[in-house]
């Protein structure tokens, strides 16, 4: 199992953009991922979090969920966005948080069926962003896995 604080560092180390974007780990379970960002340095010319910004901590909160996952079912893959979307509820404006949920179990287990035959597999996962105790954004991504 991975700790929050292992993740955090192997994101920022693996995908820079984390660090500069200031993302923290919260949470770091198997079926859910839990980051913080704050607003200075993802912040728009209207004083609230850039939209780019936002659709980044999801995508990152959702593909560390997978990570997580992964780790704890003991299988090794590379993870790689295959599509998404992002819906905006509201504009964020202060720190944030994204929160990625788990994937459906029936989907979960197809995809380490095919990863432990040596084939690429497949999972969608969502994400929630928070702001302020209530929901202001929703992000839903495939991932495909490359088998290592």
């Amino acid at each position: 199992m991975t700790t929050p604080a292992a993740l955090q560092a192997s994101l920022h180390a693996r995908i820079p953009l984390s660090r500069a974007m200031d993302v923290t780990v919260l949470h770091a379970v198997p079926g859910q991922v839990v980051l913080r960002a704050p607003l200075e340095p993802n912040i728009n010319h209207s004083g609230t979090v850039f939209g780019g910004s936002a659709a980044a901590v999801a995508t990152l909160a959702a593909w560390a969920t997978v990570e997580v996952g992964l780790q704890a079912a003991g299988q090794a893959g590379r993870i790689v966005i295959r599509r998404s979307t992002m819906d905006f509820g509201q504009p964020v404006v202060a720190a944030f948080t994204a929160r990625g949920m788990p994937p459906e179990e029936a989907g979960w287990e197809r995809l380490l069926a095919t990863l432990r035959r040596g084939r690429m597999g497949r999972i969608s996962v969502r994400s929630v962003l928070e702001c302020g105790g209530q929901a202001v954004g929703e992000f839903e991504g495939e991932f495909a896995v490359i088998p290592e």
